[in-house]
């Protein structure tokens, strides 16, 4: 048996990396091509609609990928989750299933199903450790989203144990970084924040008015830091290896937090980002309307202990990422 045969990820490998034009997507898309992993088949949903089971089932059958990274998802921050939350429960559901169970039945040999830290209790312990998992209720303004999640990674649990299908999961806490979306009420805080306070520099706004009483506390993940991290789990982590981590029971874990380590309050967040618009105006904060989970710190240590950490501080990527916003606005100024 060669090196090249036993190696968890290969470069001779085929990779799927589905939702390849989203976020995280394409952060993990640009991870590979970094680290030498160039045949991936990448697509979008004019080409392959993964809500659409059988179109999906063709799809791998002529394909056939050795290596999948399932990345797609419908997201949106606590507007969009509470606007529509049987669209993100529906949708989340169908691309999981269709996209794992045909990976699963057309022989990929190992499959990343990528989570979120939405997953955990309102109130878990904090840094919250993966055996939190269905330990407390969800926080309600994205508990549909969350209970999705839940679902794809126990069905990459259920595919291990009873078929021994090679599928893991990573939950990254909050992302921000290229290819975010700056909708204005359906995205993330950070994006939607950096969104408000440039608008508000243009127009020399002398008050800027922030969603929730500002306390919440959360951990932010530059976008490529991910990429790195999924890459890492791919070429690294064998659950099924003796000195793979395991949960508090001895049992081999299916899935691994990803996280920054670096915590900051909401309030702290909107700072950074006048700062990085050069907003220099007043911010109110409206406590009327929803804060979220209090607090959601992530315990990255087992990810740790095999060997990454992330790499880019927060005040680092919010000043690239604003500078990227302001050249993409640029850019479709031009050519309107």
């Amino acid at each position: 048996m060669t090196a090249d045969s036993r190696a968890l990820l290969r470069p001779s490998d085929t990779v799927f990396v589905a939702g390849s034009r989203g976020m995280a997507g394409q952060a993990i898309s640009r991870a590979l091509s970094r680290r030498g992993y160039d045949r991936q088949l990448l697509v979008g949903r004019d080409q392959l609609d993964l809500l659409d089971g059988g179109a999906v089932e063709r799809w791998f059958a002529q394909q056939r990928p050795d290596v999948v990274v399932l990345a797609a998802a419908r997201v949106g921050g606590i507007h969009a989750n509470r606007s529509y939350p049987a669209d993100f429960l529906l949708e989340n559901l169908k691309i999981e299933q269709n996209v794992i169970e045909a990976a699963w039945r057309y022989g990929v040999r190992r499959l990343l199903f990528l989570g979120s830290s939405c997953i955990y209790p309102k109130y878990a312990e904090q840094p919250i450790r993966e055996e939190a998992l269905l330990s407390g209720p969800l926080e309600p303004t994205n508990a549909w989203y969350a209970i999705a999640k839940i679902a794809g990674i126990k069905l990459c649990d259920a595919l291990r144990l009873q078929y021994g299908f090679d599928a893991i999961s990573l939950m990254p806490t909050n992302l921000y970084g290229p290819g975010d979306n700056y909708h204005a009420t359906h995205s993330h805080v950070l994006p939607a924040l950096i969104r408000r306070f440039h608008e508000a520099a243009v127009a020399a706004d002398p008050v800027v008015r922030c969603w929730g009483s500002g306390r919440p506390l959360r951990e932010f993940l530059h976008a490529d830091d991910l990429g790195e991290a999924c890459v890492f789990a791919l070429e690294h982590w064998d659950p099924t290896a003796p000195d793979a981590p395991k949960d508090d029971d001895g049992q081999p874990l299916g899935l691994l937090n990803v996280g920054s380590g670096e915590e900051t309050s909401i309030a702290e967040l909107a700072g950074l980002v006048a700062q990085a618009t050069g907003y220099r105006g007043e911010i109110q904060w409206d406590p009327s309307q929803p804060d979220g989970t209090p607090r959601k710190l992530l315990d990255c240590s087992r990810l740790a202990q095999l060997g990454w950490c992330a790499r880019i501080p927060l005040r680092t990527g919010i000043e690239a990422t604003v500078q990227l916003f302001r050249q993409q606005l640029q850019a479709q100024q031009v050519r309107l």
